[in-house]
């Protein structure tokens, strides 16, 4: 079993900036992927950040030039480092993971933090 596990969000101002973290624990041979999702109200869920194990990185358009992904393969840990936030980034933010562990390959959620930016 993996868990993931978030923290970071809240409330800020539009032009603001967050950090959201997210570690991986649990029983991991290897992860393929981490990255961030977002479930603005009203809307569907969406593609953020991922980073491939490869060093491969992909940001949706909406954020690009505004966000930033990082992960620490060592620790199991990816990050999103969001600047210039404006209104439209209002979410709930879930961690992905994609995870080989002993009993096969999963794709694993964490439980969301929201982040709500004013105007």
């Amino acid at each position: 079993q993996v868990q993931l596990a978030e923290s970071g969000g809240g409330l800020v101002q539009a032009g603001g900036s967050l950090r959201l973290s997210c570690a991986a624990s649990g029983t991991i041979f290897r992860i393929y992927s981490m990255g961030w999702y977002r479930h603005p109200p009203g809307k569907e869920r969406e593609l953020v950040a991922v980073s491939y194990s490869g060093g491969r990185t992909n940001y949706a358009d909406s954020v690009k030039g505004r966000v930033a992904i990082s992960r620490d393969n060592a620790k199991n840990t990816v990050n999103l480092q969001m600047n210039m936030l404006i209104p439209d980034d209002t979410a709930v933010y879930y961690c992905n993971a994609d995870v080989q562990t002993t009993n096969g390959r999963f794709v694993y959620w964490g439980q969301g933090t929201q982040v709500t930016v004013s105007s």
